[in-house]
């Protein structure tokens, strides 16, 4: 096949991940970030630049000296992946670059909604959902990890337990009832 047809661009999908991830970010605000997952990405990074990278290097360094590079899938398949792995860590390097880490520990004993809390809401069906509130590189909502620009989170950011607030939705207006607010503990040392 023509390598014209097979070339795949590195710039391109870093530009499209990263857009992505800064179009959720609001203009002129920061990348908040809690520091559990600052040190999530931090630990990615090293585990790739460490461990996974130094792997497939030496695989592709094998698989080169066996010769005929133009069919030998090892060669092809490394040179793939490590693409990828250079791709990713080029990424978490300016997510980490752009990140403004908050602490939620500093709010602890507080019952404002503030970054880094965890609510529990009752919703106007009576159901009860709780959600922390993250940083956009952060959020897993099957784990209940949202985003703090998400409208759930935005709504919710400076109310007080027991506050009724207003969320509209696709699908209406629904009505929220603040159930309670925690915060990590800090942290000794």
């Amino acid at each position: 096949m023509n390598k014209a047809f097979v070339k795949e661009s590195d710039a391109d999908d870093d530009d499209a991940e990263g857009a992505a991830l800064a179009a959720a970010i609001p203009a002129g605000a920061k990348n908040y970030i809690t520091p559990a997952g600052y040190k999530a990405i931090k630990d990615e990074l090293l585990h790739l630049i460490d461990v996974e990278r130094p792997e497939v290097v030496k695989v592709v360094h094998w698989a080169a000296s066996n010769g005929d590079r133009s069919e030998n899938g090892d060669y092809i398949y490394g040179k793939r992946r490590l693409r990828e792995i250079d791709r990713r860590i080029r990424f978490l390097t300016k997510r980490m670059d752009s990140a403004f880490v908050v602490d939620p520990s500093v709010h602890h004993g507080n019952d404002q909604v503030f970054f880094g809390a965890t609510v529990t809401y009752l919703n106007k069906a009576g159901e009860e959902h709780t959600v922390t509130i993250v940083g956009v590189d952060e959020l897993d909502p099957l784990k209940g990890k949202i985003s703090w620009v998400s409208p759930v989170a935005r709504a919710l950011t400076k109310a007080r337990e027991g506050d009724l607030i207003t969320l509209h939705t696709p699908l209406g207006v629904d009505e929220l009832e603040i159930v309670s607010v925690e915060y990590p503990e800090p942290q000794e040392g």
